[in-house]
């Protein structure tokens, strides 16, 4: 993996980790994700008509994982309404990468060396020793875990890596990154906010007249990191890209730190030097 991948897949960690933060302080999880969502498929359409338009070949993939994400913004609305986002990100982001390297031999024929499977090993045992560190009673206070939570978290993780692998086919068979992550969120943003003004559009309406902002910047943030990590699996392993991408605890551990005012424990530390170890294993394979 190029110095250059690995710079667009950390910063694209960087802009996940924040647009995370900002769906979990907005006053109403599910509805801010629906802000989010439209936000970034309005921004999409003003972009389609001067990029390159995705091949046929794609199209598949592309509305299959359309389906997919409106499962995952469903269910990252509800770990973050039902526990912290210290408990549920780890879970959600920590289980994904190792679900698609085991998945992607069989199914797309990719293989990782053998220092990159221990990048992959290293940064999941760090994000879950920061759940564990959670669960411990001198943290007890700083994340509460409950099972809902936990239940939502690792049904996430599978939709998470149901995406991945399927846009890591899907964008190598478009011929136009840029284009194919558009339409996902044009596609997405649409099915989410038809679902929302049929149950919940009072309430939506009077959100947005106070809370439109999220949708710009949430939007930007959500459309721009994984169109960024979308470009990259078109540069290396699947796999390895999905990994890489999971360094966003860090920067969300930094933004809970700085900005949510949450308290970072030894064990904590422990977890995060164990992922910004596999992150450079992961550059070194």
């Amino acid at each position: 993996m190029s110095g250059l991948v690995v710079a667009v897949v950390l910063f694209a960690a960087l802009l996940h980790a924040s647009w995370n933060a900002i769906v979990k302080s907005g006053k109403d999880t599910f509805l801010t994700t629906v802000l989010v969502s439209v936000g970034a498929a309005l921004i999409s359409l003003a972009v389609l008509p001067f990029v390159h338009a995705p091949a046929p070949a794609s199209w598949p993939y592309m509305a299959a994982s359309a389906v997919a994400q409106l499962a995952y913004y469903s269910l990252l609305a509800a770990a973050y309404k039902a526990g912290d986002m210290s408990h549920a990100y780890p879970l959600m982001r920590g289980s994904a990468p190792l679900l698609v390297a085991l998945a992607s031999w069989p199914l797309i024929g990719e293989r990782l060396s053998g220092m990159q499977m221990g990048a992959v090993a290293c940064i999941c045992a760090g994000i879950f020793g920061l759940y564990f560190a959670a669960r411990l009673p001198a943290t007890a206070g700083i994340a509460k875990s409950t099972g809902r939570a936990t239940a939502f978290a690792l049904g996430n993780a599978c939709v998470i890596a149901s995406y991945t692998l399927i846009d890591g086919i899907g964008v190598r068979l478009s011929g136009a990154p840029a284009a194919y992550t558009m339409w996902i969120f044009v596609l997405n943003g649409a099915g989410l906010l038809l679902w929302t003004l049929m149950h919940r559009r009072a309430g939506l309406l009077a959100y947005a007249q106070t809370q439109w902002h999220l949708a710009a910047f949430g939007g930007f943030g959500t459309l721009a990191s994984y169109g960024l990590a979308l470009w990259a699996m078109t540069q290396a392993s699947v796999a390895a890209v999905a990994a890489l991408r999971e360094t966003s605890i860090l920067f969300a551990i930094a933004i809970a730190a700085l900005f949510l005012r949450e308290k970072i424990s030894p064990r904590r530390y422990l977890a995060i030097a164990l992922i910004a170890a596999g992150a450079m294993l992961m550059r070194a394979g």
